[in-house]
């Protein structure tokens, strides 16, 4: 995809098809995202293989993604089906009230086309088929798909499975499609379209920032949703160190060093007592285990490489673990060590290494570690290890960790991210630039739709999820009470 002749044709195909997803209910996009799951589930060998051979991440890693990706599309849809992530709500007309209440009712519409770029590190579950596609369709939106550069087979594969889909459920050619190139004025030309009402990007800081300023510099602002970068911090309390040091040090290798670092949930940072030796000890040990492994492409590895010498050639900052490989594309565990004053005087140490780094804090006081929970960036995720009887003492600290992230963890490490109603995989700024919504979990669909509201509009008129024989069998608010039952 070269011309923006050809960017024209695809986006006004998608317009149109917006049409036709328009006129669906709940429950036949539901059915539509059924149908979707069943062509994703049916792929076989090919899939695995080629996205093997092209992301280096392992067969069984990737067997799992892929029933995470078919389970995403179902968990959407039953949400949807279900009206319990565009919840719809009715006031009923109140006529001998003074002054009268007309009747009144809410739903959500889908906000037309969506750009969606997909993320290097899950090639089935954030990418071609991943959750933005899946959310954005369960919204009543076509979908775009911006074809990521390191995996375009794969996403070749995917791409014709929901096209399958969409045409044996019988939705327009519109209502998906995918574009390959590695141009940025490709790219900035979608996000530009003015047919074009919505972004949604998971990557680095520098691309998800860029795509959001441009949607909203349009002479129509329209809602850019990027997911960017993030160290998910973990905070480990006196008594926690005190009893379990060995035991914390080798659980955050193992979060740390998962899928060789590459995970956006991954713990970069752990801020630690001074007094901790044992557990630095443990912690290089740990590490030393853990096997270089090929990154997902070589760019990645050497991003890695220079972010982490960044990192490490700090005034004051001394490397604990700084393996090395002279073959390239591989990602090697590596630490360094900072103390709390070091750490709050230098940005720099707040870099995300995408990959198995990890830098270790050292706080002196209560006082410290509450100035490290002020001073850092927004996060997806906060981590605190300690017993249940100390947490009491750190009110300031959870109240100021709770600012800075979109999921706080108590005794356990963020890297695994449940796709759950409860979830959610968002962040204040530079984590995401909404944290008000998610990208994972059923309520990512609200990121793709916007609310409408109805008034005194006779039954024939409404939308199925709003008229008074509720069709679909939904629960919704009715005068302020949950219901299933029609309305007289």
């Amino acid at each position: 995809m070269t011309s923006q002749e050809e960017i024209n044709q695809v986006v006004h195909l998608a317009h149109e098809a917006f049409r036709e997803l328009r006129k669906s209910n709940f429950q036949q996009r539901a059915e539509l995202m059924n149908t979707i799951a069943d062509e994703i589930e049916a792929l076989g060998d090919e899939l695995l293989q080629t996205a093997h051979e092209e992301t280096h991440l392992p067969l069984a890693r990737l067997t799992g993604e892929k029933g995470r990706t078919v389970m995403q599309w179902r968990t959407y849809g039953a949400a949807l089906a279900a009206g319990s992530v565009l919840d719809v709500r009715i006031d009923t007309a109140l006529p001998d009230r003074t002054p009268p209440r007309p009747d009144i009712r809410k739903t959500y519409v889908g906000l037309g086309p969506v750009v969606v770029f997909g993320a290097s590190n899950f090639p089935f579950a954030f990418s071609t088929a991943g959750g933005d596609t899946a959310s954005a369709i369960a919204a009543g939106c076509p979908v775009i798909v911006k074809a990521h550069s390191a995996h375009t087979r794969t996403a070749g594969i995917m791409a014709a499975a929901i096209q399958r889909g969409v045409k044996k459920a019988g939705y327009p050619e519109g209502t998906f499609a995918q574009v390959f190139s590695n141009s940025r004025e490709i790219s900035q030309s979608l996000v530009k379209h003015p047919l074009v009402k919505a972004v949604g990007f998971t990557g680095s800081y520098a691309g998800g920032k860029a795509l959001f300023d441009i949607a909203h510099q349009r002479p129509e602002p329209i809602p850019g949703f990027s997911e960017m970068g993030s160290v998910n911090p973990v905070f480990v309390l006196p008594e926690k160190m005190k009893n379990a040091p060995v035991e914390t040090a080798q659980q955050y290798v193992a979060s740390l060093t998962l899928g060789v670092g590459q995970f956006c949930t991954n713990p970069g940072i752990i801020i630690v007592p001074e007094d901790c030796q044992e557990f630095l000890t443990a912690l290089v040990a740990a590490a030393e285990q853990v096997a270089p492994c090929k990154m997902l492409h070589e760019g990645m590895a050497e991003a890695y490489v220079q972010t982490k010498a960044a990192v490490s050639s700090q005034e004051n900052v001394r490397v604990l673990m700084g393996a090395s490989s002279s073959e390239k594309g591989i990602g090697s565990a590596s630490l360094a060590l900072a103390s709390a004053g070091d750490f709050l005087a230098n940005n720099t140490l707040q870099e995300e290494g995408f990959g198995p780094f990890g830098l270790v804090v050292t706080y002196r006081s209560p006082e410290q570690m509450t100035d490290i929970a002020r001073k850092i960036h927004g996060q997806l995720t906060c981590t605190i290890l300690g017993e249940e009887a100390e947490i009491r003492e750190y009110e300031e600290l959870l109240l100021c960790i709770t600012e800075k992230c979109g999921r706080l963890l108590f005794n356990g490490f963020p890297t695994g991210v449940e796709v759950v109603s409860a979830m959610h995989h968002s962040g204040p700024f530079p984590a995401c630039t909404d944290s008000r919504f998610t990208s994972v979990g059923p309520d990512a669909i609200r990121r793709f739709a916007r609310p409408v509201s109805y008034q005194n509009v006779p039954d024939a008129y409404l939308p199925d999820e709003l008229k008074n024989s509720n069709p679909l069998g939904l629960y919704r608010l009715v005068n302020g009470k949950i219901t299933q039952e029609a309305l007289d």
